[in-house]
């Protein structure tokens, strides 16, 4: 009698938790057609298809994995650009303040010149911004010097 109120309140608390709790063993699934049930199931999950499927989820799963990285490393690439900018700005701000005694506007003026070359480092960095022509220029005639110096030997 107990262990029956027990049972019912237990149900009546927790329905979602309730799985197969029958008083009766009847109703439970007799021990052939579990198996068969199980059979059916290997068969559906080792077939081809499966396999071919298993190996293109695996497949995708590493190229997200791979860009998900990417962008994490890129993600932390503009971040340091900017920071390092606006802080290397500060810090040159705040000496000429302290050198000239002319607080804060050496600060305020460097700060902003920081910032924007923050801004130019991570538009550059992100290819939103093409590569100054002057590195360019300079890359070319050291191009054009190493070639001399190779025709010349």
């Amino acid at each position: 009698m107990i262990h029956r109120c027990s049972v019912r309140l237990f149900r009546a608390l927790f329905p979602v938790m309730v799985i197969n709790m029958t008083e009766n063993p009847q109703d439970q699934p007799k021990d052939e057609e579990l198996a068969k049930r199980l059979e059916r199931l290997k068969s559906n999950l080792e077939g081809p298809d499966s396999i071919a499927a298993e190996a293109e989820q695996d497949e995708r799963t590493r190229a997200d994995r791979a860009r998900s990285k990417a962008g994490i490393a890129q993600a932390f690439r503009l971040s340091s650009e900017f920071i390092a900018g606006v802080v290397v700005g500060g810090g040159i701000g705040y000496a000429i303040d302290t050198f000239f005694e002319t607080s804060p506007w050496g600060l305020i003026i460097f700060l902003l010149l920081g910032f924007a070359a923050a801004v130019l480092n991570v538009l550059r960095a992100a290819g939103m911004v093409a590569q100054s022509e002057m590195s360019l220029k300079t890359v070319q005639e050291h191009q054009k010097r190493t070639d001399k110096q190779d025709q010349n030997e």
